[in-house]
């Protein structure tokens, strides 16, 4: 008994001991843990060194005229504390920061109260889009404000006094479009986001998306040093001074000029048909460089509104469309490549309805008993096309089509690049779908896919990737260039494109595209013009389109594409009334710019011609004015009335078999054609051609 209480009484003894050094162990961890956290942590008392940091900046947008299209700049926030403006000079601070900062007096009263009407004693913030100037002006009031005595001290929770004034904080960069609405909406627009409570601005669109990695902030600066008793920075050699570095500057093959002209013009054709949207593209036919690519939709993008959002999305590579009878020289280009057919191939059009299915016929706005596939594209004949997508297979048609860059993005440096659509290969081995696609219709692309397709009959066959950025700038000047995507293609042969190209220089002579001529240049292109389809059912909307090229003999050579998004006026729908004159106007600019420069002899006597009077007027008077566009020049009219063609009995050569699709109908001779009489002796109906 008198053992177990001196064992006892130890027990307890050593439990003691064992949490007394527990506690011992436990607090000098603290201990430790205390000096490790005031050992690493910045410590809040006055320090012998400071730190001026040099935030980096987000690369320009430059034009290649050297205007400043998209910049940033530092943004600043102007904040003050409530309780220490005196009572009595609380409305000369209103007026004199309304005076600085530009914000009208009402504001800044607002900013005072709370939602109850009771003024504000903390931290007021009067604004949070201060740009460098304000912020400097603003810097300076607040140091006059100190001096009038318009603040005072006030207590802080643990009773120190502290004099608060006007703080301008440096918040973040901003992005600034001194253009407005010039460019876009291919320049884009940017979003904010926030890194470390410093916000930076984030590209979202066009080519402020598509070049993010390349034109955003790459590394701050700053200027480590010792500091003296007022607080600036000591230089000396202990001082560590690193330089920013920023992101590139985009240099673009676009000049301002030329893109404003432009956009002007197309801003007045879209008031005069009333369309929904115009697209125009120019770019030079070598090299891909693109010159022009406007819209009539556009937007700021530093002052986006509700009503722009429809127009954020560029429409050149994101708007896939049935494009029409654009496709037609595509078609036939395809069909010459694999030589089963040749220019001046005779194909028998003249059917009042041709059968390409079970079901399905089509039809011709012009009669012709036979034309040659030169014609067939001259006058725009679906029936003639489709005949000649029947002599090629449906892998040669759909392999043809690809070379073009159809149903794949074209390389565009935008930030979406739509591929379109192609019928499968087991629809196209389909003659109905074959004949669908060949003219137009049944297939989707884009205007950039059609811009770089007809860029090959005016460079030989090779198709080139348009390129909006002509190279990238660093701060010391060197220049980078990148690679597009998906670079220049071999769309088809030299011989095929030389033989295309001449075909669309007849579609302007005295086709579809009379109204494109232009004295002393060679310009050519092709029309289209296609229903829109709304719920699987075509409707009276139309896309009227107009592709093609203006070349001068000194070596400059343009692809230019207009699209025409659902033309409203009278018969303005159709590509020769829309997308023609926006062609000729583009074409216009282009000389008066001195981008193309019109064959004097030939212009001179374009001037000389007489004008021919048109539906039986009197011929005008003599004019000592130059015309710059005589009616004789861009009006020709070879196409003989139905009535005299049907009446002629000359015998023509025996049209080339084709497959046999649809019953037998009695042969018919071939129209000769003779010398059109003058337009004044024309009836109005003569006067006109086939609008497709």
């Amino acid at each position: 008994m008198n053992r177990k209480r001196p064992n006892s009484a130890i027990h307890q003894r050593t439990s003691k001991i064992s949490v007394l050094f527990l506690l011992i162990i436990v607090g000098m961890l603290i201990f430790l843990f205390s000096v490790l956290k005031t050992i690493t942590t910045e410590r809040r008392i006055p320090s012998h060194n400071t730190t001026i940091y040099d935030r980096s900046f987000r690369g320009s947008i430059i034009s290649a005229d050297n205007y400043t299209l998209s910049a940033s700049q530092k943004s600043y926030k102007a904040v003050i504390r409530g309780a220490s403006i005196v009572p009595q000079k609380r409305e000369v601070f209103i007026k004199l920061f309304s005076i600085y900062s530009g914000i009208p007096e009402k504001e800044i009263r607002k900013q005072f109260k709370d939602k109850k009407g009771h003024l504000k004693q903390g931290n007021i913030i009067l604004s949070k889009h201060l740009d460098f100037q304000a912020a400097s002006q603003l810097k300076s009031l607040a140091y006059k404000l100190r001096k009038l005595g318009v603040f005072r001290s006030i207590k802080t929770r643990s009773g120190i006094e502290v004099l608060y004034g006007l703080d301008i904080i440096e918040i973040g960069e901003s992005r600034r479009f001194p253009k407005h609405d010039i460019m876009s909406p291919i320049l884009g627009y940017v979003s904010k986001k926030e890194e470390k409570n410093y916000v930076r601005p984030k590209g979202q669109k066009g080519l402020e998306k598509r070049y993010e990695s390349h034109i955003t902030s790459k590394k701050d600066g700053y200027f480590r040093g010792k500091r003296d008793v007022i607080g600036a920075v000591i230089h000396d050699k202990n001082s560590i001074n690193i330089k920013r570095v920023d992101g590139l500057d985009l240099h673009l093959n676009i000049p301002l000029s030329l893109q404003r002209r432009i956009e002007l013009m197309i801003d007045s054709m879209k008031q005069k048909i009333d369309a929904d949207e115009i697209l125009i593209g120019i770019m030079e036919s070598h090299t891909g460089k693109v010159l022009a690519l406007a819209s009539t939709e556009r937007y700021d993008p530093a002052h986006i509104r509700q009503r722009d959002i429809p127009a954020l999305n560029p429409k050149f590579s994101e708007y896939p469309y049935e494009p029409g009878s654009v496709m037609k020289p595509i078609t036939l280009a395809v069909a010459l490549d694999h030589k089963v057919v040749t220019p001046n191939t005779w194909f028998n059009t003249g059917y009042k309805k041709f059968q390409i299915g079970k079901k399905r016929f089509i039809t011709d706005d012009d009669f012709f008993e036979s034309q040659t596939a030169t014609d067939i594209i001259v006058h725009s004949s679906n029936i003639g096309i489709s005949q000649i997508a029947w002599r090629l297979t449906g892998k040669e048609y759909r392999e043809g089509l690809l070379k073009f860059g159809f149903a794949k993005p074209t390389g565009i440096d935008l930030s979406r690049d739509l591929p379109g659509q192609l019928k499968p290969l087991h629809l196209l081995n389909n003659q109905m779908h074959r004949a669908n696609s060949s003219y137009g219709y049944g297939m989707m692309a884009t205007f950039a896919q059609l811009f770089k397709a007809y860029s090959a009959f005016n460079n030989d066959g090779i198709a080139v990737t348009p390129r909006i950025v002509d190279y990238l700038q660093d701060a010391k000047g060197n220049r980078y260039t990148l690679d597009p995507k998906i670079g220049d293609m071999r769309a088809v042969g030299k011989k095929a494109a030389r033989d295309i190209h001449k075909i669309l220089l007849e579609v302007v002579k005295r086709g579809t595209g009379v109204k494109a001529q232009y004295p002393g240049l060679e310009v050519g292109g092709k029309t289209g013009t296609a229903h829109i389809a709304k719920h699987g059912h075509y409707v009276r909307e139309y896309h009227s389109s107009f592709y093609g090229f203006a070349n001068d003999k000194k070596g400059h050579k343009y692809t230019i594409g207009v699209l025409v998004i659902r033309a409203k006026k009278y018969h303005k729908y159709f590509a020769s009334q829309s997308a023609v004159p926006t062609f000729k106007n583009a074409v216009r600019i282009l000389v008066d710019q001195g981008y193309l420069i019109p064959d004097p002899a030939e212009v001179a006597k374009a001037e000389a011609q007489k004008e021919e009077p048109l539906y039986g007027q009197k011929a005008p008077q003599k004019s000592t004015a130059s015309k710059p566009n005589p009616v004789k020049t861009l009006f020709r009219f070879d196409k003989e009335p139905k009535k005299r063609q049907r009446k002629n009995k000359q015998p023509k050569p025996k049209p080339q078999k084709t497959k046999k699709i649809h019953k037998k109908q009695p042969e018919k001779t071939i129209p000769h054609r003779k010398k059109p009489k003058p337009a004044s002796k024309q009836s109005a109906h003569e006067l006109f051609e086939d609008l497709f």
